[in-house]
């Protein structure tokens, strides 16, 4: 496809990616995903071949490229349709170790920017908590100063790359202003500091966290429109019984009826599974079994668009 955007130095970039991903990621990832993480010498692999840097410094090991020579790569990358291996390498390159780019002290980057670069140290962002996902400013970990160091107390959850990491960049409270918060950079092994269980995912599975958003703000709104749709389609239904009982044709009605419900079903399961945050994700979770167990219902016993096939014959 031609772009104005893309030039043709930028092709060889996606032909590496490309062959990688043939040689390196199609023939082992599904066992990654039943693994539950993407080994970490596959990311020493992408380092050695100057992958993990496109962006950053060439002091460091990086390449000293634009943004959109890292969009190819991040676009390339979706070649292998492994989107765990995916959101492994992204959170890593894309939204970890730019704290450290950007905000990072020279002496940091010194210290750690070369090990990022090559693959050695794989990086994470610790955002989210039990009790706060997107809206951050209701995060409860906080730092307090302790001479040159802060110290940290909190919990963090959905964290990709949680477990695997090496170096995570936290985001905590330091005061009681709402917009006081820093990113603070911790060493995997720092006394204190514990990588909890890896959880079990619906998907990403061969990433080893994931996190899902939602807005708290518009539950109510809703959850009472998903209500509206619930009992006007109970009220057709009974309807449809009624007209069975006068003997009347309801070949159409039913045709209408199974489509308008098997798709309702599948918009309340997953608006409420979005509704659970990450949690909604995780494998052995009431809402996951619901979500995946009305998925059907939209299929068979006649799939929507069949129904409404037969539906629109009998005008």
């Amino acid at each position: 496809m031609e772009s104005i955007y893309i030039t043709p130095e930028h092709e060889p970039l996606r032909e590496q990616i490309s062959r990688f991903i043939a040689r390196e990621v199609e023939p082992h990832a599904q066992a990654w995903e039943d693994a539950g993480f993407t080994p970490h010498e596959v990311l020493l692999k992408i380092g050695a071949a100057g992958l993990f840097g496109l962006m950053y410094d060439a002091q460091h090991g990086g390449a000293d490229a634009d943004a959109l020579t890292n969009l190819v790569f991040a676009e390339a990358l979706s070649q292998s349709t492994f989107a765990g291996f995916i959101i492994t390498m992204l959170v890593h390159t894309d939204m970890a170790s730019p704290h450290l780019h950007h905000a990072g002290t020279a002496a940091q980057k010194e210290r750690y920017m070369p090990g990022v670069i090559a693959g050695n140290t794989i990086t994470a962002v610790g955002i989210s908590e039990p009790g706060a996902g997107s809206d951050v400013t209701g995060m409860r970990t906080k730092a307090v100063k302790d001479g040159n160091e802060g110290v940290l107390n909190g919990t963090k959850l959905f964290n990709a790359n949680g477990v695997l990491g090496d170096l995570f960049f936290i985001a905590a409270k330091t005061g009681s202003a709402r917009h006081a918060m820093s990113m603070f950079i911790v060493e995997k092994g720092t006394p204190g500091f514990t990588v909890g269980r890896s959880l079990d995912k619906t998907g990403w599975l061969c990433s080893d966290t994931a996190e899902l958003v939602f807005d708290k703000q518009v539950i109510r709104q809703r959850i009472a429109m998903l209500d509206a749709k619930v009992r006007a389609a109970r009220a057709y239904l009974y309807h449809c019984a009624w007209r069975v009982t006068q003997q009347h044709d309801v070949v159409q009605d039913v045709s209408m009826l199974k489509a308008l419900t098997g798709e309702l079903v599948n918009e309340v399961v997953q608006t409420c599974q979005q509704f659970h945050g990450g949690m909604g994700y995780m494998r052995g979770m009431p809402i996951e079994r619901v979500c995946c167990d009305a998925r059907i219902l939209a299929i068979g016993g006649g799939a929507t668009e069949m129904m409404l096939d037969e539906a629109a014959k009998r005008y």
